[in-house]
C-alpha cells in the first residue's frame, strides 16, 4: 500500500471558498440571478470562463476568472449516437460507449439530452431486441469521462448488476494522461467530501481532516501501471479495485499527477500544465458476470479521437 506523505496544515488555501469560487458561485455574483438558474445556464453551454464552454457549475476556477454569461445562447445539445456506440446488447443490458462531455444519467427531471435516453432511441432505432422500456442505471461516469458503460434492460438485471459493483466484482480499466513522470502505485486511502481545503480527496491529507475516519468515508485503490512516457506527461492505465466518484482523479492529483485537462483537482500542482478542453480520461475495459448465465463477459472499447490526438502531441504512438 502507498500513500502520499501527508501535507502540513501551512500548504491548504487559508480560504478556498474565496480564493476557489465555484463557476456557478461567480454567475450568481456577476449576475444576479437565483442558484438556481445559475446552474441551469452552465448546464445549458450558456456560459464560458476565460473563452471556453463550462458545463459543470460546480467547477472552481480562479475569482478572477473572465466568466461570460449569453442567456440568449443556443442550449448545447448532443446529436443522436451514432450506431457504432452500441458495443453490445442482448435482452438482459446494453454495453455502450459514452462520448466525452455528455451526462451519464439526468442530472435533474426532464433532462433527455443524456446517455441513456440516447441509448435507448439507438436501439429502437436499429431493432434492439427485448422490451422497449426504460434502462436500469448500476453506473455512472463523470460528464468528461469518455468510455465504456452498461444499462440493465429489466430490474432482475439491473438488481444482478448492480450488486457487482457494490461488492466490486467489475473489470474497470481506463486509460488516462497525466502529468509528470508517473510510477507504478498501488494507492488506498479513504475518500471524504472535504479533505481539509475545500475539495472532495483522502482523509488525513490536512490537519483539519485527520483523527479517526469519517463513518461515512469510501474505502478506494486504484492500481496505476504506466504505459508509456510523454513530454511533460505518462500515459497510464488505472485499474480500479472500487469504484467512487473522482477516484481516478483524486488519487493521481495527490500523488502529483493531476490528469491532462484537470480543472479541479490541480490546484496544488507547480508543474507547466498542459492544456485540454477536458481531462484525460477513457474507460476503456469493462468485464462482469452477465446477470442471465452468469458467465464472465468483457468489452474494450479505445480511446476516442481528442485522446488520441493529445497523446500524437505529446509525442506519443
Amino acid at each position: 500500500m502507498e500513500r502520499r506523505p501527508p501535507k502540513t496544515a501551512k500548504t491548504a488555501p487559508r480560504n478556498p471558498a474565496i480564493t476557489h469560487p465555484t463557476v456557478a458561485a461567480l454567475v450568481r455574483e456577476r449576475t444576479g440571478v437565483a442558484w438556481s438558474r445559475a446552474r441551469q445556464l452552465c448546464i445549458d453551454g450558456r456560459v464560458t470562463v476565460n473563452g471556453e464552454r463550462c458545463f459543470d457549475p460546480a467547477e472552481r476556477v480562479r475569482s478572477d476568472a473572465t466568466i461570460v454569461v449569453n442567456e440568449t445562447a443556443p442550449k448545447q445539445r448532443f446529436s443522436a449516437l451514432d450506431e457504432s456506440a452500441i458495443v453490445f446488447f442482448d435482452h438482459d443490458l446494453v454495453v455502450v460507449e459514452k462520448p466525452a462531455g455528455m451526462l451519464s444519467v439526468a442530472d435533474e427531471p426532464g433532462n433527455k439530452d443524456t446517455l441513456a435516453p440516447h441509448t435507448r432511441t439507438l436501439l429502437r432505432r436499429i431493432g434492439g431486441s427485448g422490451e422497449d422500456t426504460g434502462l436500469g442505471v448500476v453506473q455512472r461516469l463523470d460528464r468528461d469521462t469518455s468510455g465504456l458503460m452498461v444499462f440493465a434492460r429489466n430490474a432482475t438485471a439491473q438488481r444482478a448488476l448492480a450488486a457487482q459493483f457494490r461488492t466490486h466484482d467489475v473489470d474497470r480499466v481506463y486509460q488516462a494522461i497525466a502529468h509528470g513522470a508517473v510510477t507504478a502505485a498501488r494507492i488506498e486511502s479513504d475518500l471524504i467530501e472535504d479533505r481539509g481545503d475545500g475539495l472532495r480527496g483522502s482523509h488525513g491529507l490536512f490537519r483539519r481532516a485527520r483523527g479517526d475516519v469519517p463513518h461515512d468515508a469510501k474505502h478506494a485503490v486504484t492500481v496505476i501501471t504506466p504505459i508509456a512516457p510523454l513530454k511533460g506527461a505518462t500515459l497510464v492505465e488505472c485499474r480500479l479495485e472500487t469504484g467512487r466518484q473522482h477516484q481516478i482523479r483524486i488519487h493521481l492529483s495527490e500523488r502529483g499527477h493531476p490528469l491532462v485537462g484537470e480543472r479541479v483537482y490541480i490546484r496544488d500542482y507547480e508543474g507547466t500544465r498542459i492544456e485540454s478542453p477536458r481531462p484525460m480520461l477513457h474507460a476503456r475495459v469493462l468485464g462482469f458476470a452477465h446477470p442471465r448465465t452468469g458467465k464472465r463477459v468483457s468489452f474494450e472499447r479505445d480511446a476516442p479521437d481528442d485522446f488520441r490526438e493529445m497523446l500524437e502531441s505529446l509525442g506519443g504512438a
